[in-house]
C-alpha cells in the first residue's frame, strides 16, 4: 500500500465501498478498493499524523490529526477540510455518534469533543485527570463509550455531556473499543494482555489472552458474533467469541505492527500494518495457530 515509512495506522470502510486508511508518518489518507487499487491524498502537512478514521453521516471520511491538533474531513473525491482544535490537545480516537456528529478524544486535555458535519465543536471535561482518553465508539444505548488508557477505566458520555467512569476490576490500560454483537462494549487491554467487555450497567467480564504479552490494540465486531482485534506485540490478528474463546492468526510479514482493523465491504477483516501494507483475512478461510 505504501513505503514502510508512511505508516498505515487507522482503517475504515467508506460510503463508496472502498477502504480508507491513515498514513500516520507521511501525513496522508489512502483509499483502497477490494480489487487492490490505491490512491493517496495529503491529509495536511507532513507532520500532521492522521491517526483514527471513521465514516461520517455526510458520506465523507473524518479523521484525527494528532500531530497538529486538527480534525480532518475528506470527501470520497479526495477534497480535504481541516478544523483546528486547541494547541497540544492531541486528538486521537474518533467515531460517528447517534446524533450524526463525530465524537473524538483528546489525549492531553482530559476532554471528549464533538464536531458537527459543518465544523461546530463542543468540548466536555472528564472527571479524571491524566486519564489519556484513547479510542471511542457508539454504544447501543445512544451514548459514546471510550477508553481511559492511563486511568485503567472505561468511560461513558451521553449526548448531553454527562459522564460516568467505570474503573477496570484490576490494573490495565485499555485502548481499542467497539460495540459487540451482544450490545456490550468490548475493549482491548494492551497492558494486561486481555480482552474485556462491559455491559450497560457497568459489569465487566475479562478474558486473558493465551499470550499475555500480545499487546492487543484495536478491536472491531463482525456480524457473525465475533470481535476481531490486532495483537500489536505478537504480529497477529485474533478473534474472540462471546464465551471468551480466542483464535489467533499469524501475519505473513515479521514485525508488521498491526494497528487498526475494520470489516470491509466484502465481509472480510482488513487491517492496517504500520510496515506499509494493508492485509485482508477472510474469516471463513482463517485457521487459528
Amino acid at each position: 500500500m505504501a513505503e514502510a515509512e508512511a505508516g498505515p495506522y487507522g482503517i475504515t470502510t467508506g460510503a463508496d465501498g472502498a477502504l480508507w486508511f491513515t498514513l500516520v508518518h507521511s501525513g496522508e489518507i489512502g483509499r483502497l478498493t477490494v480489487d487492490g487499487v490505491v490512491d493517496r491524498f495529503p491529509a495536511g502537512n507532513t507532520g500532521c499524523r492522521p491517526a483514527i478514521i471513521a465514516a461520517g453521516a455526510d458520506e465523507a471520511l473524518w479523521f484525527t490529526r494528532s500531530g497538529d491538533d486538527h480534525i480532518g474531513r475528506i470527501t470520497t473525491d479526495g477534497a480535504v477540510t481541516a478544523f483546528e482544535l486547541s494547541a497540544g490537545s492531541g486528538p486521537f480516537g474518533l467515531c460517528a455518534g447517534p446524533d450524526d456528529a463525530l465524537w473524538f478524544t483528546e489525549m492531553n486535555t482530559d476532554r471528549i469533543g464533538r464536531i458537527t458535519t459543518d465544523g461546530g465543536v463542543t468540548h466536555f471535561d472528564l472527571p479524571v485527570a491524566g486519564a489519556f482518553p484513547s479510542m471511542i465508539a457508539a454504544g447501543a444505548d445512544a451514548a459514546l463509550w471510550f477508553t481511559l488508557n492511563r486511568a485503567g477505566a472505561i468511560g461513558r458520555i451521553d449526548l448531553d455531556g454527562r459522564t460516568t467512569v467505570f474503573p477496570l476490576p484490576d490494573a490495565g490500560a485499555p485502548v481499542g473499543i467497539t460495540r459487540g454483537p451482544d450490545d456490550s462494549m468490548w475493549f482491548a487491554d494492551i497492558a494486561g494482555g486481555r480482552i474485556g467487555c462491559i455491559d450497560g450497567h457497568g459489569a465487566f467480564r475479562m478474558f486473558p489472552l493465551p499470550d499475555r504479552a500480545a499487546k492487543p490494540h484495536a478491536i472491531t465486531a463482525l456480524p457473525s458474533g465475533d470481535c476481531w482485534f490486532t495483537e500489536w506485540g505478537a504480529n497477529r490478528l485474533a478473534r474472540i467469541g462471546s464465551s471468551g474463546a480466542v483464535g489467533e492468526y499469524d501475519l505473513p510479514t515479521p514485525e508488521s505492527e498491526p494497528h487498526g482493523l475494520t470489516v470491509g465491504p466484502d465481509g472480510a477483516v482488513w487491517a492496517a500494518l504500520e510496515v506499509g501494507t494493508v492485509v485482508r483475512l477472510a474469516p471463513e478461510h482463517a485457521r487459528a495457530v
